[in-house]
């Protein structure tokens, strides 16, 4: 076993070094040169499509509407990586890291709006009559026979990174978040998690996205309104912490307190990687959820996508990172989730812990929800759509086991085989880009359906 965690620790300093951040970043910032930075450009449009998309158009095809699509990505996204994610970015990187956090979100939006694009350009319908896509799909479909390797290989990691991301991760953190703050025992926070688990994932994409569309909203204003309340309280440090995150990511974090100081490396690989971990931007999980909302047009679909990864980290992870910050508690030694409860309780002594405690329980049980289907239809283009119930039964089995046993090991390899996820997945998207961009200008144009 110290062999194989040897292995992982080797494998996950390789998969996530300079070059995985070269090729992230540079993917996102190539992808916005050839749209014409329209990702930025066009984020009032964005959030104008958001409210539109609540109702599908009658020529659309799809099995849920594309809002429900987002708040499917959206609670999948907006996770542990949000609260425990960024303060490991920042307890690790410095303040720094959340400025490469930023720079990952902006090019992200690119990336996450190409995924979409192509995701919904390229699916199909399975022998069930529901509408699949995703890297998986847009590789074998946009790419020819001669790279299905390349499908095959981001859908077995897919598959795999499902259960340790997606899954006994984010129970993990559930349990012990619930027995810290309120005594439960983690076998008892497992039993009701694989219950409410089963009762929706065994439903399918419709029940998922019917939870995601009333839960994901609640618990983004609920955690919105907590971290306001921190803000106010420290509001005279707000200046300070933004500068202090800005400049360090150009020149590092000197020790202090508990804090044992960063390079700008550390602050830009923790920056991307925790970025990544918390929007999924690159990874192409965004484009399976989207791939089954109604629409008539991949790049209506790909604006929506797109700004999922604006809101999980350019709102809620800056806002997680700044109440950290302006609290004063990062130096402090802490890491985690701890870290963020020590902001909260900064700010609202004697029940802001139990109010973080609360917030990362449904981020965490959301996440699990979205990640049960982009898991799903990677083993179903793996397998076919035989491997539904039972991947449905061993998924929901999976978080109890996630909630009692120690997951240190599956951190690791669930951070690794995110890398190896979007490896294919770029490859492809720097492909299939003259494609994407002919779609988007054409939809843009005059006359066009986002040409007015």
């Amino acid at each position: 076993m110290e062999l194989i965690h040897t292995f992982f620790n080797w494998l996950n300093g390789i998969v996530w070094g300079v070059p995985m951040i070269v090729l992230i970043i540079g993917t996102g910032f190539y992808l916005q040169l050839r749209l014409g930075f329209m990702p930025i450009r066009k984020l009032i449009y964005g959030f104008r499509m958001i409210w539109k998309s609540r109702t599908p158009g009658a020529d659309s095809e799809g099995e849920i509407t594309p809002y429900a699509a987002l708040m499917t990505a959206l609670s999948a996204t907006i996770g542990t990586g949000n609260i425990a994610g960024v303060a490991t970015a920042i307890a690790v990187g410095g303040p720094g890291a959340l400025f490469w956090m930023w720079v990952t979100a902006f090019v992200g939006m690119a990336t996450k709006y190409a995924e979409v694009v192509v995701a919904v350009k390229y699916r199909e319908v399975d022998d069930k009559g529901e509408h699949v896509g995703g890297p998986m799909f847009a590789i074998k479909n946009g790419l020819g026979k001669n790279w299905r390797w390349l499908a095959t290989a981001f859908a077995f990691f897919g598959g795999l990174a499902g259960f340790g991301i997606g899954n006994m991760v984010q129970a993990n953190g559930i349990a012990s978040a619930v027995q810290n703050s309120f005594g439960i025992e983690t076998w008892i926070s497992g039993i009701v998690m694989t219950v409410l688990t089963g009762l929706v994932v065994l439903g399918g994409i419709k029940r998922i996205g019917a939870v995601a569309e009333r839960i994901v909203p609640f618990m983004a204003i609920l955690y919105l309104i907590c971290v306001s309340v921190v803000l106010a309280v420290f509001a005279e440090n707000i200046p300070s912490a933004l500068a202090t995150i800005i400049t360090d990511a150009f020149t590092g974090t000197a020790a202090a307190g508990g804090f044992l100081g960063s390079t700008i490396l550390m602050a830009m690989r923790m920056g991307v990687a925790r970025g990544i971990f918390s929007n999924e931007a690159g990874l192409g999980t965004a484009g399976i959820a989207q791939a089954s909302g109604s629409t008539s047009n991949p790049v209506f679909s790909g604006v929506i996508g797109m700004m999922g990864t604006f809101i999980d980290t350019i709102i809620v992870c800056t806002l997680t990172g700044l109440a950290i910050m302006v609290t004063g508690v990062w130096t402090n030694g802490e890491t985690g989730a701890m870290l963020s409860s020590s902001a909260f309780e900064a700010a609202m002594p004697g029940y802001g812990n139990y109010l973080l405690t609360i917030s990362l329980a449904l981020f965490a049980f959301t996440t699990i929800l979205g990640w049960a289907y982009y898991a799903e239809k990677c083993w179903e283009f793996l397998l076919g759509t035989i491997s539904e119930k039972p991947f449905r039964l061993l998924w929901t089995i999976a978080v109890f086991f996630g909630a009692t046993l120690s997951l240190d090991f599956a951190w690791l390899v669930a951070d690794t085989l995110n890398a190896l996820m979007a490896i294919p997945n770029l490859i492809s998207l720097l492909l299939l880009s003259p494609i994407i961009v002919k779609l988007t200008r054409d939809y843009f144009a005059p006359g066009g359906e986002g040409g007015n």
